[in-house]
């Protein structure tokens, strides 16, 4: 965007609320609701008064081929036209002012304590003659019946007619851009002292009301050719009230301006995964939602390109940053939501496979959202057994790789058409199964659940189909129904303890398996030599029995029977990463920690 395409000069506080009140000048539906309490207005109508700097309005030109929904500013009474501009910086200030000097009616806000409140500001006409005085303390706000009473209900101040507000020398704000009759009802009131009022209303005006015939404030006009993607920085740049808009709330604007509700369209979309079995997608945002849709908008835009002769640099690129989202047309979603929504519905049945059923071990949320567009754009060649195992490899490459920690969008980027070629047998291993690596010393710092390798861990020991000690019962249908599963300590926290052996030892992976509560309180802080052998009592099975239940964890029971940690660990680390490699389908790395 270049310095032409804006400008600044000064317009008057008069011609801007006039916009305003014709609906010429109107919000962005993106913008935040009005929020300033009482006080902060009255302070505004002081600097105001006074002659002071009251910031700068920013203001957007309409005509060009940036549209967004528009709402009128709060208290507009006519039905909103067509606007000519659009407030970017500047809401509060003026939709203050148009409520506060503009319109005869109550204005909408709130007291300090956040209390919703309607009434009417006033200037007190001899305090803010007062030189030494404080401007703010001549602005009055009353309620909406004009009448200020004490806690007995007695009036304090009653200003509900036009005589009352003459008698208390009381200038209603709404007066101060059309002062004349207010003016002639003040000298006529009491003729007696007429000369007295002549002479405070020459020296109000001049030092008041005459401040806001006069007022203007600097206005930013972006002009009409400024793109969409700049008008959201913009914005979110001189944005006082610290909330940054999310790319969803700034599409839901534009898509608006063709009668499309983007908020309605996503709710319906996320209904058709609200069922338990589609829990793995609970936490799906529409910000991922839109980055799926966004992927495979741009890998058709590329494609597309690229059959048209253009090489693969020259091509639009495929990405779902920010500003691809923002460059998304109605179009484009209409035609690749459907598709995002089923591919997440793949993916949920996917990960379903790997025995990953719930959010709490899901390794990595945002790989959902390439794995959902691979999906998309397979559609039913996505079901062969030779797929399944590519999509796995690219799966648990990104899981133990840890890949997809921090920024992503470029591995979004290029795993969604480098996993789509290597499954239709258009091209080699994609860059996230070459590059991932899982060494064996990794095992040793797994300690928490927060470890997206961790999480893949876990669910790769459910796939070996390992069951509980006391009961027998598979692992995973004790984990699918919740039933109070979790991972515990093989040797126990309290016998490692009083071995000495250290918490980073006995607190890895490599001594943790999952287990029910019940059966983790059966273990207690004992030696596994002394629970095993009440294990077998309580469930009134054999010691050959336990061991088998004990080895589907890939933990070696005679170990666990001669209370030997150390080799104990050697044993289960050889098991663990003989998953890994399966999974990944390469070798895991031997290393020295």
């Amino acid at each position: 965007m270049g310095v032409e395409a804006f400008g600044i000069e000064k317009e008057f506080l008069k011609d801007l609320l006039t916009q305003v009140d014709r609906s010429e000048a109107q919000l962005p539906e993106f913008q935040r609701g009005w929020v300033w309490p009482d006080r902060n207005i009255a302070s505004l109508i002081a600097s105001i008064s006074l002659g002071y700097p009251a910031g700068t309005v920013m203001m957007l030109k309409q005509g060009g081929d940036v549209r967004f929904k528009t709402r009128s500013v709060e208290g507009v009474p006519r039905a909103s036209a067509v606007p000519d501009r659009l407030i970017l910086d500047g809401q509060q200030r003026l939709t203050s002012l148009y409520q506060s000097l503009f319109r005869d009616a109550p204005v909408e806000t709130h007291d300090v304590r956040g209390n919703t409140t309607r009434g009417w500001f006033y200037i007190d006409m001899e305090k803010a003659l007062l030189g030494d005085g404080d401007r703010e303390e001549a602005v009055v706000f009353v309620p909406e019946t004009k009448v200020r009473v004490d806690f007995r209900g007695q009036a304090l101040l009653d200003l509900s007619t036009p005589e009352l507000e003459y008698a208390n020398r009381m200038f209603p704000c709404t007066a101060v851009f059309n002062s004349m009759q207010w003016m002639m009802g003040f000298f006529q009131y009491s003729p007696e002292r007429q000369s007295e009022n002549l002479a405070l209303w020459g020296k109000f005006h001049e030092a008041v009301v005459k401040r806001f015939e006069q007022y203007q404030l600097p206005v930013i006009e972006l002009g009409k050719s400024t793109p969409r993607q700049a008008v959201c920085q913009v914005f979110e740049k001189v944005n006082t009230g610290g909330v940054t808009l999310t790319v969803f709330e700034l599409l839901t604007a534009t898509f608006a301006a063709d009668d499309f509700d983007l908020r309605q369209d996503w709710a319906d979309r996320k209904a058709q995964w609200a069922g338990s079995q589609y829990r793995i997608l609970s936490e799906v945002a529409n910000t991922d939602f839109l980055q799926a849709v966004t992927l495979l908008a741009t890998h058709e835009r590329h494609q597309a390109a690229m059959e048209a002769g253009r090489d693969e640099v020259a091509a639009p690129r495929i990405g779902c940053r920010r500003a691809d989202m923002l460059n998304l047309t109605l179009p484009e979603y209409r035609k690749w939501a459907p598709a995002v929504t089923d591919g997440l519905k793949s993916a949920a049945q996917f990960l379903h496979s790997q025995h990953i059923f719930d959010t709490r071990f899901l390794p990595y949320g945002s790989q959902l959202i390439p794995m959902s567009a691979i999906f998309a754009l397979l559609g039913g060649k996505a079901g062969t057994v030779g797929a399944r195992e590519k999509i796995s490899r690219w799966y648990w490459s990104g899981v133990f790789g840890e890949l997809y920690g921090g920024t992503t969008e470029t591995r979004f980027a290029r795993d969604v058409p480098g996993v789509v070629a290597w499954v239709t047998g258009q091209g080699g291993e994609p860059r996230t199964v070459q590059e991932a690596q899982f060494f064996s010393s990794r095992l040793h710092s797994l300690r928490t659940r927060g470890s997206a390798a961790y999480k893949g861990l876990y669910a790769l020991l459910l796939q070996v189909g390992p069951v509980d000690w006391a009961t027998g019962s598979d692992m995973s249908d004790e984990n699918y129904f919740d039933n109070a599963v979790d991972i515990h300590h093989v040797f126990p926290k309290a016998w490692c303890e009083k071995q000495g052996i250290s918490p980073a030892e006995y607190n890895s992976i490599l001594n943790k398996t999952p287990l029910t509560a019940r059966t983790n309180r059966l273990i207690g802080g004992r030696a596994p030599s002394v629970y095993l052998r009440g294990l077998a009592k309580i469930a009134d099975t054999t010691p050959e029995q336990v061991d088998r239940n004990v080895q589907s964890h890939l933990i070696s029971a005679a170990d666990l029977r001669n209370d030997d940690f150390d080799a104990a660990m050697r044993a289960r680390q050889g098991a663990l990463l003989d998953l890994v490699g399966k999974a990944m389908g390469k070798d895991a790395q031997i290393d020295t920690e």
